[in-house]
């Protein structure tokens, strides 16, 4: 069985909220979790990401309807001192974003293989096995 981290704009992807190349990827992973062919796990940082943009875009009871569905198909991993360590340590290396430090040490921790788009990810190099979604471009690209 396959473990996979997913950062916010995987789920935002699967949710339908940023559209973009890959969806069909995202949507492969829970169907592989469903069948017991994956696990999906996600830092508890990432999901409040994820709920602040579904607040932004879908107002908060349709978010709330989301993140609970979210909740049944992801294990959600709480931060503890060591993940926040591991993150901080990402981040002052090699300058990610705050989030997203956490997304990278907690499949660093878990040699699980990322799922994300965002390119700031190259940065952690070859430790970091990561599923790369294409890019997201609104205007269509």
């Amino acid at each position: 069985m396959k473990d996979y981290v997913l950062d916010a704009n995987a789920i935002l992807r699967y949710f339908g909220v940023n559209e973009g190349l890959g969806v069909e990827k995202v949507r492969d992973l829970f169907e592989q979790a469903e069948r017991s062919k994956a696990r999906l796990f996600m830092s508890v940082v990432n999901m409040g990401e994820v709920f602040y943009v579904l607040l932004k875009h879908v107002g908060e009871e349709r978010a709330l309807q989301y993140i609970h569905a979210l909740q049944h198909a992801v294990t959600t991993i709480e931060a503890d001192a060591t993940g926040a360590m591991e993150a901080a340590m990402l981040k002052h290396r090699h300058k990610i974003g705050h989030a997203d430090s956490f997304a990278a040490a907690l499949a660093l921790r878990s040699k699980a293989t990322l799922v994300s788009a965002d390119p700031s990810f190259e940065k952690v190099g070859r430790p970091l096995k990561w599923l790369r979604l294409p890019k997201y471009d609104p205007k269509g690209r």
